[in-house]
């Protein structure tokens, strides 16, 4: 991802100016790299590293998303449908 991207990503899921690691900002930024490399991998079926990093992503998403429910449902779901995740 671009620094110029992820600048965008984190001005539109920031709490306030200066908040750039919040649980919603990584997950948006978490997000934004998984629909880049599921795109790639539709290219390169065969790019098993690619797959593996992936998943990893996933995972790191899936923790924050269960950490974010745990501790703050309204944003939770405030966040899922600003992503149009489903859960």
């Amino acid at each position: 991802m671009e620094t110029e991207q992820a600048q965008e990503v984190i001005k539109e899921f920031q709490k306030h100016p200066t908040d750039t690691g919040s649980t919603e900002v990584q997950i948006a930024l978490l997000t934004r790299q998984i629909l880049e490399l599921a795109g790639h991998l539709r290219a390169h079926h065969k790019d098993t590293q690619a797959r593996r990093g992936l998943l990893g992503q996933v995972a790191r998403r899936r923790r924050l998303l269960v950490y974010l429910a745990r501790e703050d449902t309204v944003a939770y779901r405030a966040l899922l449908a600003r992503l149009g995740l489903r859960r």
